[in-house]
């Protein structure tokens, strides 16, 4: 069998197994509850605000734009707090010992954070659909651009996650190095309101990265057309939608290589053993 091949399919074994590992953890378990009741309680406590003069609720204008804040949170930084983790405890070393050791432990950590999306997603999905009405008016069409916008987001974002956990000098760093700037992010890229209502600057800013490009897609797939009056040009902009994330999945997959194999090459026991240490330092 191809090495290459035989590495990629047990990146890809391996990360359905921890998947399947995470779906029957209770503490993943409870993380997926906590965040679906949280946010299905704040769209509930706003479910009878009008988004300015538009006849919108908040409820279907703040869920796609939720459900894509947690598709470009979740594959950035869970990618970056298991890489970086991993760098710290040897995993990484002893499949940089592998033939082609490291294609499989990417091809892995890619499976196991695109899957877990799912329970993610479903968990605020399915009870909104069941107490909100009207949240999806684009049909079967809608449902599609879903499926794309999701699919290119993860293209855009997991990338991200991957070069951040390469770089941070460790698991400590990355709430300051990644959670903070993807919070920001989020904040500024019309995710709990619509981006006009932001300085002209702020929305130049925010338009730059994948956030608001996978906000803006999703609504285009849930809300009616009426609600294109909300958005930047009075247009869902869909065309340039795809440009975008497709352009950062293409940087994406140019640079993480390099960075992953530059990151491989330092990895030796001895920064294993340095890297414990600094982290039984930072516990004391």
């Amino acid at each position: 069998m191809n090495p290459t091949r035989h590495a990629i399919g047990l990146g890809l074994r391996r990360g359905w197994t921890e998947f399947l590992q995470s779906v029957r953890s209770p503490q993943d378990q409870g993380f997926y509850l906590f965040t679906a009741v949280g946010t299905v309680l704040l769209l509930w406590f706003n479910r009878d605000n009008e988004i300015g003069d538009s006849g919108i609720f908040y409820p279907t204008y703040a869920l796609p734009s939720i459900l894509g804040a947690l598709v470009a949170f979740g594959v950035v930084i869970g990618p970056a707090f298991a890489l970086a983790m991993e760098r710290e405890d040897g995993t990484l070393l002893r499949h940089k010992a592998l033939p082609h050791g490291m294609q499989g432990y990417v091809t892995g950590q890619l499976t196991y954070h695109s899957l877990s999306l799912l329970p993610s997603l479903l968990t605020i999905l399915v009870p909104s659909l069941l107490l909100f009405d009207g949240l999806m008016s684009g049909g079967a069409a809608g449902w599609l651009t879903v499926a794309w916008v999701v699919v290119l987001g993860l293209l855009a974002t997991l990338p991200l996650g991957m070069v951040l956990g390469s770089v941070v000098p460790g698991t400590q760093k990355v709430g300051t190095w990644g959670m903070l700037p993807i919070l920001v992010l989020t904040a500024i890229s019309g995710i709990f309101f619509p981006l006009q209502a932001l300085w002209g600057w702020v929305q130049g800013l925010a338009q730059v990265f994948p956030v608001y490009w996978i906000g803006l897609g999703l609504r285009s797939a849930f809300l009616p057309d009426a609600a294109v009056t909300l958005e930047v040009g009075d247009s869902w902009r869909t065309g340039l939608t795809v440009l975008v994330l497709a352009a950062w999945a293409v940087a994406g997959a140019l640079v993480t290589p390099r960075v992953l194999r530059r990151m491989a090459r330092r990895q030796s026991g001895s920064t294993v053993e340095a890297a414990r240490e600094a982290s039984l330092q930072w516990v004391r």
